[in-house]
Parts: structure tokens; C-alpha cells; sequence
């Protein structure tokens, strides 16, 4: 697919941007200084690392259910991409000298610890539960592939929300950067999915 291709490239090319400036986080423009433990940038640098590894999971998962050519290449790239961003997360709070993980429950941060009970692993909004993932495993072939791209429509969903909210609150300003290149990429993503479900007859779920 020509369009996957376009948005992998963009992915890409915004890690690097991103990598290049990663090392000047803890004195970037727009901080005073390093944020503190309970600040939104710290929040959401933890929260996001989280929220990111359950995409790398199923991801990995899918391509070992499908030879579908075009899912397993939409699920390598956001693994890529969501692995090397985490890393950058929990190498700014590493530079922060903060802790990687917190007392506070998950989304405290943007003010919405309620949103998400963590009952069967979902500790945050978008996020399989275990039992999801376990039956995402547990599938083969068109069956595998829709409900991945279910489930990761969902998971970009709460991504976005999550990173719009550190564009309105962090205030280190590549964090902020990284942040907005999220919302973009994920949402066209999210766009990229709901052609990809039409092909198989299914939609993303309500």
C-alpha cells in the first residue's frame, strides 16, 4: 500500500527529528528545569511507556498469526515506531533523574485517574484487556487480523487522547513535540485501519 508506505516514512523521519534533539530535554526551552515528579510531563513520559508497550506486544503478536503482507507491515512499523518512542520516555525520566513508576494511579496527570479501572489489565483508556490479548493470540489469519486492527484502533484512540493532553499541559517543549507527531501519525493510522477493515467486510467497534 502506497498510503502505509507514506505514513511509515513520516514516522521515520519524525523519530530522527526527535532523536537528534532527545539529549537536550532536561534544559530544553519552555522549562525552567527538569520537571518534577508529579508534573504532566513526568505523567505522561510514564504513562505513555505503558501504553506503548501493550501496542508493541500485540503487534508482534498479529504478525506471527497472518501473512497478510500489508497488516504485518502496519504492525512492524508501529512496533518500531512505539518501541524507540518509548525509549525515549523513559530516557527523558532517566535525564529527569524521576522515578519510572509512580504511587499515583494512571492518568492522574491529565486529571483522569477514574477514567480507566485497570480491571483485567487495561490500566489505561484504549488498552486491550488481558483477556483480549490472550484471545488475540489465540487467532489465525483474516480473524487475527481484524481484531488487531480493531484493538489498535482503539489503542491509537487512547493514545491521542492522552498525547492532546500533553500538548495542552507539558510544558518541556520537545516532549511537546514528540506529543503532537503522535497525534498526527496515530490519527492517520486510525484512518489507515478503518480502510483496512472495510477490505475484510468489519469496522472498528463501538
Amino acid at each position: 500500500m502506497r498510503q502505509l508506505g507514506l505514513i511509515a516514512g513520516a514516522a521515520a523521519t519524525a523519530l530522527v527529528a526527535a532523536g537528534a534533539i532527545s539529549y537536550a530535554v532536561a534544559g530544553d526551552e519552555g522549562a525552567d528545569g527538569p520537571p518534577s515528579a508529579g508534573s504532566a510531563d513526568a505523567g505522561f513520559a510514564r504513562d505513555m511507556a505503558v501504553h506503548h508497550q501493550q501496542a508493541v506486544e500485540m503487534s508482534y503478536i498479529v504478525r506471527d498469526r497472518t501473512d497478510d503482507e500489508d497488516v504485518r507491515r502496519l504492525a512492524y512499523d508501529i512496533a518500531q515506531t512505539q518501541a524507540n518512542q518509548r525509549g525515549m520516555l523513559l530516557g527523558w525520566l532517566g535525564l529527569w533523574e524521576l522515578p519510572k513508576v509512580s504511587a499515583e494511579p494512571p492518568m492522574t496527570w491529565m486529571g483522569m485517574e477514574g477514567a480507566a479501572s485497570g480491571k483485567d489489565g487495561a490500566l489505561m483508556p484504549g488498552m486491550a484487556t488481558n483477556t483480549e490479548m490472550k484471545r488475540l493470540g489465540s487467532l489465525d489469519g483474516e480473524r487475527a487480523e481484524i481484531f488487531y486492527l480493531q484493538l489498535m484502533t482503539d489503542h491509537h484512540e487512547g493514545g491521542v487522547h492522552m498525547a492532546q493532553g500533553c500538548v495542552r499541559a507539558c510544558e518541556v517543549g520537545v516532549e511537546k513535540r514528540l506529543a503532537r507527531g503522535m497525534v498526527e501519525a496515530q490519527e492517520s493510522e486510525i484512518e489507515l485501519m478503518a480502510g483496512m477493515l472495510r477490505e475484510r467486510g468489519a469496522a472498528p467497534r463501538d
